[in-house]
């Protein structure tokens, strides 16, 4: 008899690259936790395993503790300083932490490491767009268009660049020549109705956007921005799936876009509002910051919170909004389905910039005044319709809905919303004129 043959299996060995595979899957498939204690266990086997430092460094970063995902990486650039990746990463977590010098550094310290690479010199450029050095942006382009003459984020990357110096008919040729290079990419379709759109060519907009729909009919920037610049099909709000998507895509520069080139003001002038309507700040207020975004306003609403929570769609923006460190609570949800599972639990409720994706208001605010406490209040803005309007609400061909003051008196009425304060302002800039709306205070006394 083979005894041998009867021995129950032996468990198989793991070796290190085994081990860091399963790790790097789990990393993949959004496994941060797992990633991670995978790597502290390789690590403990093989300590200052460049390679581990890196990846765990950018699980680190994605789970909100950037500083350690920095701290990690760096040890991993001491560890193998010749590794152009290493320094790319690290300038990568700099951008989307707003440090744009230091990630100036980083990138080109990963260009001079390996400059044949055509990625980082696009990243390259990004990063001296962010810091108008227009350019050395430009020379960036050009030589990652050089070394991939089909590259097509830095053909995008170039008509952004022209269209920032003004140049809009520049942009359209890097952004025709992206489509021609790739004619599917969603990107380069944007920017370029997008460009159309600022142009004031709003009917070759919708066309970008008409045959787009014919190659992806079920696309919900095509669908959503064709209804906005044809007026065919316009939802009653902006659908979840393009909210959601637009502002995935959007949350790595939405800071940076808004401050620097849209001097965005929805969120101050919403604090600005709280500040007349509430009593001077405590920390004494359950406060909900509705469509949260990055949380531009969590810090701001901050001082009256005993407890903040936010709410939106896009998780990219919600985790970004976790950086902040403000937030109790951070959901991900559409909004009014959100206000109607949660009666009578704020004492304040703040909107900025978020009911521009509604076009009648009706629901979302009688939710809104549902989810309040008695003597709770409610402070948005909208974008504005002209008084000359005969509609009361609007669709825009940037997307966005616009809203007669009459409609946002009627609204606040019906749901049992006592008028505090309406005030016309400025709420950030767009093709460099002043993008006009409301600024609107209710209380609810039920």
């Amino acid at each position: 008899m083979n005894t041998a043959a009867a021995q129950p299996d032996q468990p198989q060995e793991v070796t290190f690259d085994d081990a860091l595979q399963m790790a790097v899957q789990l990393h993949r498939n959004n496994q941060l936790e797992g990633a991670v204690q995978l790597y502290q266990r390789l690590l403990e086997a093989v300590p200052g395993h460049p390679d581990v430092l890196h990846l765990m460094g950018m699980a680190r970063h994605q789970m909100g503790q950037s500083d350690e995902g920095v701290s990690l990486i760096e040890r991993a650039i001491e560890a193998e300083p010749n590794y152009a990746g290493y320094f790319n990463n690290l300038g990568n977590i700099y951008m989307a932490r707003g440090e744009v010098a230091k990630a100036l550094g980083a990138y080109q310290q990963a260009v001079e490491l390996d400059q044949g690479n055509a990625d980082l010199h696009n990243n390259l450029g990004a990063l001296y767009k962010a810091q108008r050095q227009f350019d050395q942006a430009h020379a960036s382009y050009e030589r990652a268009m050089q070394l991939d003459p089909r590259h097509v984020s830095a053909h995008n990357n170039m008509g952004l660049l022209y269209a920032e110096k003004g140049d809009r008919p520049g942009a359209i040729t890097y952004y025709i020549k992206a489509l021609e290079l790739l004619p599917g990419d969603s990107s380069a379709r944007r920017l370029l109705g997008t460009t159309y759109y600022a142009m004031g060519r709003i009917a070759d907009a919708g066309e970008v956007y008409r045959q787009w729909l014919e190659q992806e009919p079920e696309h919900p920037t095509a669908r959503h921005m064709y209804a906005a610049c044809t007026g065919q099909g316009v939802p009653e709000r902006a659908p979840d799936d393009y909210v959601e998507q637009a502002f995935d895509h959007f949350a790595e520069s939405f800071e940076s876009v808004l401050n620097e080139r849209l001097n965005y003001q929805a969120p101050q002038l919403c604090a600005d509002m709280l500040a007349r309507h509430l009593p001077p700040p405590q920390h004494q207020f359950v406060m909900l910051d509705a469509g949260c975004g990055t949380g531009l306003c969590g810090p701001l609403m901050a001082p009256w919170a005993r407890a903040l929570a936010g709410v939106d769609l896009s998780k990219g923006m919600l985790d970004r909004a976790q950086t902040k460190g403000v937030y109790s609570d951070l959901y991900k949800a559409e909004l009014t389905e959100f206000l109607h599972l949660s009666p009578r639990q704020w004492d304040v409720v703040l909107s900025a910039d978020t009911l521009c994706y509604f076009g009648d208001l009706g629901k979302v605010i009688q939710e809104s005044a549902n989810s309040l406490k008695p003597g709770g209040t409610l402070v948005f803005t909208v974008e504005a319709l002209p008084d000359e309007a005969e509609l009361a609400h609007q669709i825009q061909p940037h997307g966005r809905y616009a809203h007669h003051q009459q409609h946002i008196v009627e609204v606040l009425s019906a749901a049992g919303l006592s008028l505090l304060d309406m005030e016309g302002v400025i709420l950030r800039e767009e093709g460099g004129k002043p993008v006009n709306g409301w600024l609107v205070a209710a209380r609810q006394l039920a």
